[in-house]
């Protein structure tokens, strides 16, 4: 089995409000958390987009990712993700060379193939789910601003992007493993039932690229660590919740406290969502930690682990994440 320590470990925050506090805070605490990260050892630190969602505040990832490159020195800083069909690739190229040209060596720009989550979002954003389906064009596109072979909208350059190397990733939802195979690009996936197959398929059918020359895999994973199994395991419960409120109730609530959630007499239906909510989680101490990222990594072969993991307690929270740097520092 190979040790945790031997994989690189990242953070996707996406910039949760917590109720009581307001969404301005939760981009203020992303930016602390980004300062925590690097200090204790994080390779990456990522930051997502969500559009109309009353708990999350993330909704502008690169504008986002540019104040937590100016608020840190070293650890790598990008999006997870940008979602591509929601935007023109000229004005994603002209972000991401801004960033590049700024922080140089750090930007990863990360991108998915989800379009909104509403009809009245995706009209207000003038894009389709169909859109999703021209993701490979797009990022071709994209990816053809940076190298200047672009072809579809001759004479068009995107500065100061053209001729700058931010690493690039694709978001495996879908047919997302395919075409990162197919456009020579690392990516990251969740890791759940599908994913050894994705994976497996990625590899056969990479092709090697100016990006990457082998492939390169990101397992995404909510980890917790706390002082007892049954700590850690609280900390997941106020993401999982606010799953649960929007599927029951349409809309991602802001973040309640554990100890609530916990006291809640639930309905059947409620119990279900919770526990399918909860379903691939790892959580325990330390040592259950390792030996659980240890068979996560084995089984995948992932390169990178991307954790996940918000909860209500902020303080509780980085308690969780310096416990597991300690994990993976060995």
């Amino acid at each position: 089995m190979l040790h945790p320590y031997m994989t690189a470990y990242s953070i996707l925050d996406r910039s949760l409000v917590r109720r009581g506090s307001t969404p301005a805070a939760a981009l203020r605490e992303t930016v602390e958390f980004a300062r925590r990260a690097e200090e204790l050892g994080y390779h990456r630190f990522w930051v997502s987009e969500h559009h109309s969602v009353p708990g999350v505040a993330g909704s502008a990832p690169t504008v986002l990712a540019a104040a937590v490159a100016a608020a840190t020195s070293r650890i790598r800083v990008g999006t997870g993700g940008v979602m591509l069909p929601n935007h023109r690739p000229l004005v994603v190229a002209e972000q991401f060379g801004v960033l590049e040209s700024l922080y140089p060596g750090r930007v990863d720009m990360g991108l998915g193939r989800s379009v909104g989550f509403t009809g009245g979002i995706r009209r207000a954003l003038g894009h389709g789910k169909d859109d999703a389906d021209r993701f490979g064009d797009q990022l071709a596109e994209l990816l053809g601003y940076f190298d200047g072979t672009q072809n579809a909208y001759p004479g068009v350059h995107a500065l100061p992007a053209e001729g700058l190397r931010p690493q690039v990733f694709v978001l495996a939802m879908g047919a997302g493993a395919d075409l990162a195979a197919e456009h020579g690009l690392p990516m990251v996936i969740g890791g759940g039932p599908r994913m050894h197959d994705a994976v497996a398929r990625y590899r056969a059918a990479f092709r090697p690229s100016a990006w990457a020359a082998r492939p390169y895999v990101i397992v995404a994973v909510d980890v917790a660590v706390g002082a007892s199994a049954e700590e850690a395991a609280l900390l997941q419960l106020p993401e999982a919740w606010a799953t649960v409120r929007s599927r029951t109730g349409g809309a991602f609530p802001p973040l309640e406290p554990a100890s609530e959630i916990a006291g809640k007499e639930l309905t059947a239906r409620e119990r279900a969502y919770l526990d399918e909510a909860l379903k691939g989680k790892i959580s325990g101490t330390e040592r259950e930690v390792a030996v659980a990222l240890g068979s996560l990594v084995a089984t995948s072969g992932a390169d990178e682990v991307l954790v996940t993991m918000n909860t209500y307690d902020l303080d509780r929270r980085l308690d969780s994440y310096r416990r597991l740097a300690a994990v993976f520092t060995g």
